[in-house]
Parts: C-alpha cells; structure tokens; sequence
C-alpha cells in the first residue's frame, strides 16, 4: 500500500485519508474516490489529496478483518460475527459462557504485523448473551495478502466460547447457632442466574459432619455448593470431612483469591462439590465466582490452576467483611 499526498487528477480509485469539503459536498475519511469526487476537489481549488493506494497484493481493510475474524472462530458454538465496517470485526457472544482463549496463538498473530490487531477480554472471562469477546481491527487501510494469510493460520480456531454443561447446582447450608438469613441463597441464585443455570434447592442442616453427610447422600445435583455458619478454616474441618464421610474426596482447600481464601473443592463421585467461603454470601466478585463459573461449563479446576490465581486475586474488598484486610495496617 502506498501512502501519502498526490495531484487530485492522479486520485482516481484512491482511498481518502482524510475528510475533505468541496463546495457542498463532504467528503469522509475513509471514502473510495470517484471521478465526480475529483471535479467536485479541483473546482474547489484543490490541487492534492492525502490518499492511500492499494497494491495488487494488498487485501482492503474490510475483507481482511472479516477473513480474520472467520479464522478465528471457525465452527465456535456460540459466537457471531458483526458486519466489518472501518477494518472492524466484532466477536459477539450469542449465549452465556466463558472466552475460551489460545494467548499463545492471538500473541503470535498480533506479532505479524502491527496493522493487523486482534483485542479480546481475558481467558475464561464470563460472557453475557450479547457480549463482546473480541474486536479484530484492521489498523491501516489495506495490509498485504501474505500477512493476511499468516495470520489467519496463526490464529485457527483461537477464539471459541465455553458453555454451560451443569444444568442445575444445589445448595447445603449449616446452622451455627445463630439465626440464618437467606443471603446465601439470594446470592448464589445470582451467579446462577448469569450463566442460565437452575437452581436446585437449599438444605439446611445442623453444623455437623454426620448431618452435611447425610444432606450429600440423598441430594441428586450435578453440581453441589456447601455454606458453613462457621467458616472453614481447616482441610479437615466439618465441612470438608461431611463430604468424606459422604463417600467423596476432597482435592483441595485453600485459595490465593482475596476475597475467597477459605474455599475447597471435591467431588462426590462424578459430581463436583465447592466448599463456598463466607464471601459468597455476598453478590460481589470473589473467588469462589472463579471456581463455580468454570466447573459450570465443563472447565477442569485443578490445584495448579486454583495456585495461578493468585496473580489477579487481589479483589475488591467486600463491605460486610467482619475484618477488613487492612485493620491492622
């Protein structure tokens, strides 16, 4: 692509680079010059015009963002493109998920050429129907064809959108005498709510292994949640050893997430169980929305992966917290 001024008479067919107003009519950044245009500039005492001039192997900014855009979400369930428009591709989410995103392949892609960009929301990150995962802009006017062609190779299939697989999730509540509210409830309801997933019901039980065990046995969820009255602060705490005594395993407790320390996760036979911390009794962000949001949609959540959250996991404090983390600073 060649860039810069030429004479008006030489500015057929060329890209306008900038908005320009000949006589009455306007001109916009961005406008394929015709030869009405160029009677219209000259008789307005222009003599040249900033343009951008295509070359045989360039591709336009348009088709080559909607090229891309196709590499990158291939047959993806759940994602639609927008209409290319200025070198922009949007990537839009048709139903609720997680971005389900290769770094390695759209840091390589963005490596080729800087006039060819691809901007997406963190991996995992989650989606509401209608949400925006990605934007692939086109930075300049045109870019060349082999650009274009290493980029879409690059990027394959780099975009996709975890959905839902967990259908429903229930809910065992402890007593710990005192007397309970249904915030718990109210604000697991909300998560649920976000990703199209049925709440099951709540049980409440005395803060007792034996009692949260017998809770586990006969509750049929494909996804089970445990909130203590009295937080857990130990692997083999009440809660952790009800779901042993249940016949499931635990796999880990403990988390690197500010709010969320005290969570663990196991599973009672195929299905998995998180232990909520107190935190979750509140709408805001804290870690177990991490664990729960990926567990819905099918995503595996290891250790390793409960120990990379730690960058990141500093997060906004909850107001109701009974100790701030800064009380003793």
């Amino acid at each position: 692509m060649r860039f810069g001024p030429v004479p008006v008479a030489q500015a057929l067919g060329a890209i306008l680079a900038h908005r320009e107003t000949a006589g009455e009519v306007v001109l916009a950044k961005g406008h394929v010059l015709t030869a009405p245009d160029l009677t219209a500039l000259a008789a307005a005492g222009l003599t040249q015009v900033t343009v951008a001039q295509l070359d045989p192997s360039d591709v336009g900014e348009d088709t080559a963002a909607g090229a891309l855009a196709a590499a990158l979400v291939g047959a993806a369930p759940g994602l639609r493109l927008g209409l290319a428009a200025t070198g922009r591709v949007n990537v839009i989410a048709d139903t609720p998920g997680l971005a389900a995103l290769d770094a390695q392949a759209l840091h390589a892609l963005n490596r080729i050429n800087p006039m060819i960009t691809v901007a997406t929301v963190p991996d995992l990150h989650r989606m509401d129907t209608g949400g925006l995962v990605a934007t692939i802009k086109i930075i300049a006017y045109a870019v060349p064809q082999a650009d274009l062609d290493a980029a879409c190779a690059a990027g394959q299939s780099a975009i996709a959108l975890h959905r839902p697989v967990i259908d429903s999730v229930a809910l065992i509540e402890t007593r710990a005498g005192r007397v309970m509210g249904d915030k718990g409830e109210r604000s697991l309801v909300i998560r649920l709510n976000r990703l199209g997933v049925a709440f099951a019901g709540r049980t409440i039980v005395d803060h007792d292994s034996k009692a949260i065990a017998a809770a586990l046995q006969v509750c049929d969820a494909p996804l089970i949640c445990i909130l203590t009255g009295s937080a857990t602060s130990d692997l083999h705490d009440t809660a952790p050893q009800g779901l042993r005594q249940a016949g499931g395993a635990v796999h880990h407790f403990g988390m690197p997430v500010d709010p969320g320390n005290l969570l663990f996760i196991g599973a009672l036979g195929d299905r998995p169980v998180i232990g909520l911390p107190g935190c979750a009794r509140s709408p805001a962000l804290n870690g177990a929305d991490w664990v729960l949001e990926r567990l819905l949609c099918g995503v595996a959540v290891t250790p390793d992966d409960i120990a990379a959250m730690g960058v990141g996991g500093l997060l906004k404090e909850i107001p109701s917290r009974p100790r701030p983390r800064r009380a003793a600073d």
